[in-house]
């Protein structure tokens, strides 16, 4: 799984490189379910003092919650780094 993992970073690194100027806005998708508010909170402190606009979304049954994320973000390096972190604190979550 591990290089499924690395193999999906190095394509996602490429194609930042190739259809963005950095540094440059990003925007994060993210699922989790609704009732884990403390994987939502840990989700914003990975944001928090970077000027992310942080927004929330229930779904219509209320079972899940999108979380949109904009931040200027300085390299696709930065950007893949992020996902890892978030991967690796936030359980449950599912990146988009």
């Amino acid at each position: 799984m591990q290089s499924n993992s690395d193999e999906f970073y190095k394509k996602l690194k490429k194609q930042l490189k190739k259809s963005t100027n950095w540094p440059s806005l990003y925007l994060f998708k993210f699922i989790l379910p609704t009732q884990n508010e403390a994987e939502l909170e840990q989700l914003a402190l990975i944001f928090d003092n970077t000027d992310a606009v942080i927004t929330t979304k229930q779904s219509s049954k209320g079972k899940y919650t999108s979380v949109s994320i904009h931040v200027k973000m300085k390299s696709p390096d930065h950007v893949i780094s992020r996902y890892k972190e978030v991967g690796d604190k936030v359980k449950g979550v599912i990146s988009l």
